[in-house]
């Protein structure tokens, strides 16, 4: 398995760490990694919203899931643990931590809505809730382990800032939003050299959020290209139509990020 060292002073992949990523060696194609990144950083972001973290704390989720994901495979630990595990530990590094409760409450909706399924409430303190409570401590253990306990994360929004005052366009009715909005989304991959290209993609090419595994048990279905096929079509039994996946982005060679 492919070991990162994490450091203040060594903030960025080489292109073989990033060709030679757990995922890839587990068997996972670049495609389907890259979908799997992005629904995690996906859910933590809207996770945010509805607990209303402040950006930052989701800014953090989204880091320690993609650092994460370059120490383990996304075939031994699951999106939607790490996910919510990224998101109890962005909390309380950004000092605006959440009850479990509302953690696990949220990620009960994300998940029914994104793959489709009545928006029933989660009956509280029940079966599924320490399900997804035991999951998240977990996933925060294992994401403090591999991480060796190193969750420093230097956001964007502070350079952002200065830059936007040094052009003197701090004021600007447009330009200031519009900055930040492609750095929350630049946020779902760790490229710099492409980071417009894919940033384009995920405005052009949506998400096939509800074809995408959110736990290990779907995992490798979804790897032999089964899992897709069944959740098509159970949307088609239940609406009477077929979903279409979108094509796959484009690939590209790719230097990234860790900070």
């Amino acid at each position: 398995m492919s070991q990162v060292k994490l450091s203040l002073q060594n903030a960025l992949l080489t292109l073989e760490q990033l060709q030679q990523t757990p995922s890839r060696e587990d068997g996972i194609t670049e495609e389907q990694e890259d979908h799997l990144r992005q629904l995690g950083c996906h859910l933590i972001q809207h996770a945010g919203i509805l607990l209303k973290l402040p950006q930052v704390a989701m800014a953090t989720g989204q880091i320690l899931f993609q650092r994460f994901f370059y120490q383990a495979s996304l075939r031994k630990f699951a999106v939607r643990d790490i996910s919510m595990g990224s998101v109890f530990l962005a909390a309380k590094v950004e000092e605006c931590p959440i009850r479990f409760l509302d953690l696990v409450n949220v990620f009960d909706h994300l998940i029914k809505k994104f793959h489709r399924l009545p928006l029933d409430p989660m009956p509280a303190y029940q079966q599924t809730f320490y399900t997804l409570k035991d999951a998240t401590v977990v996933a925060e253990m294992q994401i403090l382990k591999k991480l060796s306990f190193n969750v420093h994360v230097q956001t964007p929004y502070a350079i952002m800032i200065n830059y936007l005052k040094v052009l003197e366009l701090i004021d600007h009715p447009i330009i200031p939003q519009l900055a930040w909005s492609y750095l929350n989304d630049g946020l779902r991959t760790k490229d710099i050299e492409n980071i417009a290209g894919h940033i384009t993609l995920l405005y052009h090419r949506p998400l096939p959020i509800s074809t995408l595994p959110l736990t290990i048990e779907q995992v490798e279905p979804y790897i032999r290209g089964e899992f897709n096929k069944n959740v098509n079509n159970g949307s088609a039994a239940s609406e009477g139509s077929t979903t279409t996946a979108p094509p796959p982005p484009t690939k590209s060679t790719r230097v990234s990020r860790f900070s």
